[in-house]
This record gives C-alpha cells, structure tokens and sequence, in this order.
C-alpha cells in the first residue's frame, strides 16, 4: 500500500511541476495582452469568457463551481501583475457583500469595505475605488431599495453581477444554544432565519443591527448573545459555530451587482438592465414592455418602485436578456425611447457564471 502511495504522490508532484509552468507561461502571456491592449487589466466579458469555456470542458471530479473559483484565483493573480485593483464592497469585514466580491475578483484584488451602500456608490464615483460590489435581491426577501435608487441617480455603470448561495450560521463566544438570550443579524437575515429561531429560540430577542459583521463584533463583546452571518465572521471575531445553514430556504441566493465607470462589452451571454417610467396614460404599462415582446426580448426580472418624484408616480427597473449591443437589444431600446417618458440604460454585463 505504502509503495502505491509514493508512486500515486510523485505523479501528483509531477504535476504540479508542470501546472506551476504552465501557470507561470500563462502569467507571462497575460502581461503580452496588457502591454499591448493599454486599458484596464479587468475585462469582465473575457473573463466570463474564459471561466464559461472552462466549464464547457470541464468532465469532473471537480465541480463546475471549483472551476470557476479556480480560474477566478488565476485570473486575479495574473490580473495583479498588471495593475492594483481596488473594489469597494458593503462593509466591514466578514460580510457577504465581501464574500461576493472575493467570488467575483479573486483574492488579490484590495478590497476597500464602506459602511453604507451609499459609501461604496461614492468611492466608485470619485475614483476611489475602480469597482464596487453591492447587493440588489435576495431571492426570500426581495429587492434592496437603496440599491435600487441609487442606481436611478449615479452615473456608474452595471458592469457585473454575482450570485452568491447564502449560507447563515448561529455563532457565538460559548458555542452553546441553551445560553442565548439575543440574536443580533442584519434585518434580512433575521428575516431569512425566523422559521429556524422561532423552532429552536423562541424566546431569544430578535436585534437588528446595521451589518452582520456588526452583529459578530456584538456577540463577540456581550455574554449570552449570538449573531447570525456567514460562517467567515466567526474567525474574524473569534466566535465559534453553534449552526451552520440556519437559513429558511435551502436555495437562499443574494444577487449583487458589479458597478464602475463603465458597463462592459458583450460576452455571448449577457443581460442589460433599465430604468423606466411609463406616460399616465391607460395601457401604458403593456406599451412600454411591447418593444420587448416585439423583437423577442426576454425579460428576466421587472420591478416597480416609487420614483420619489412626485405622489403616485413608479419606475420600472427592468433586466432583459442580450447586450445593448445585439441587434434585436438595440432596436427594442431605440423604440422605447420613443415609448416611455423616461428611460435609463444601466449598462450592459455578462450574467453570472457561476
């Protein structure tokens, strides 16, 4: 057995000798593309090009989703020899807006965490930071207004999205479920667990705090309380795990959005999301979306909000399917100009990998 070992594990050191240079061939390579193309080291259409093609030959053992984290990692190491990225996220650490970000850019990006939404929308504005990742949906919970209106009033752009599997734990500084006597969380995920605390702690109070990382530091500080977040806030604030998957609904997924200066060109597979507002006028509502229907756009997600404008009034956030740039995408949007009082065109962007 111990001979089968060694000739088993001097094949896996043999290629990982020949992984090392070929990654290494790969790095050099990378460096060509950014001395020759001068722009930005992050394409984020190339890049969804690249991990897609990957999973297209991908035959197992490995998952789709360690492919696709493996080529990430290589991705941002490669793209880190080029330039330093910065990318603003939902703050503090050991939240899942950070774990999104991680998701999307990779390790080596210089993650620069804003206590508000609002903060990370400035950053990208003031080229502080050249890519910010916030939260729009939750698929239990819904949209995430401020998310939304900010949207309709910055001037950066979608250029990415991520879909991240939520996945909440219960942790505390005793690890023991018989001492809580409060629960600290982020209001979304209080509400994505409430099946779960009222079975297991029903009497525990329930506080709503500004982040869950925020929760992890409370916990953290007080006896006899626990916070609910990703399993990441534990270590940071050195807690342990009382539960892990305490989340509600198995497939409890937040969508989040990749914003920048810019949207992105197309990938082959892209989504390209608008703001509308529809003239008061009976059956405007169904002739603002017939431009879609007409060039046979498919409409993934459609969301009304009040437009703050005056009493009464809504916009319509919209996702279609296609890049601004597809030919039926660019006829129905022309024809909606026409159609709406108002439009806005979000940006173009690769849909999520995975």
């Amino acid at each position: 057995m111990s001979d089968k070992l060694n000739q088993i594990r001097k094949q896996i050191d043999a290629l990982d000798r020949r992984l090392l240079k070929l990654l290494s061939s790969r790095a050099r390579l990378a460096q060509r593309i950014g001395r020759l193309k001068q722009g930005p080291a992050y394409r984020p259409e190339r890049e969804a090009q690249v991990v897609r093609g990957m999973l297209a030959e991908n035959r197992g053992p490995l998952p789709d989703a360690a492919v696709a984290r493996l080529y990430t990692e290589i991705m941002s190491a490669c793209r880190a020899l080029e330039e330093s990225l910065t990318v603003a996220y939902l703050g503090p650490q050991g939240t899942f807006s950070q774990e999104a970000a991680v998701k999307h850019f990779g390790g080596l990006a210089a993650l620069a965490p804003g206590v508000t939404i609002d903060e990370v929308f400035r950053q990208v504005e003031t080229g502080a930071a050249g890519f910010g990742v916030v939260p729009v949906e939750n698929s239990t919970e819904g949209a995430i207004g401020r998310t939304l209106d900010l949207l309709l009033s910055t001037p950066a752009k979608i250029c990415g999205e991520v879909m991240l599997p939520i996945r909440q734990c219960l942790m505390s500084r005793s690890g023991k479920l018989s001492h809580i006597r409060k629960v600290f969380s982020h209001t979304q995920s209080l509400a994505q667990c409430q099946q779960w605390l009222a079975r297991y702690l029903p009497h525990a109070e329930r506080i709503a705090v500004v982040s869950n990382a925020e929760a992890a530091r409370l916990a953290a500080r007080e006896r006899r309380t626990a916070a609910i977040g990703p399993k990441t806030a534990a270590g940071l604030y050195g807690l342990q795990l009382i539960a892990r998957n305490v989340e509600d609904e198995a497939k409890n997924t937040t969508r989040f959005l990749v914003i920048a200066e810019h949207d992105a060109a197309p990938s082959g597979r892209d989504k390209t999301s608008l703001v509308l507002s529809a003239r008061n006028v009976p059956g405007a509502v169904h002739d603002l979306l017939t431009p879609l229907a007409a060039n046979q756009v498919s409409m993934t997600r459609l969301e009304s909000r009040p437009s703050r404008t005056g009493l009464w009034e809504y916009v319509f956030y919209v996702d279609i399917e296609g890049h601004q740039q597809d030919a039926n995408v660019a006829r129905a949007l022309a024809e909606l100009e026409r159609t709406a009082s108002f439009l806005k065109n979000l940006g173009s962007y690769p849909a999520a990998v995975a």
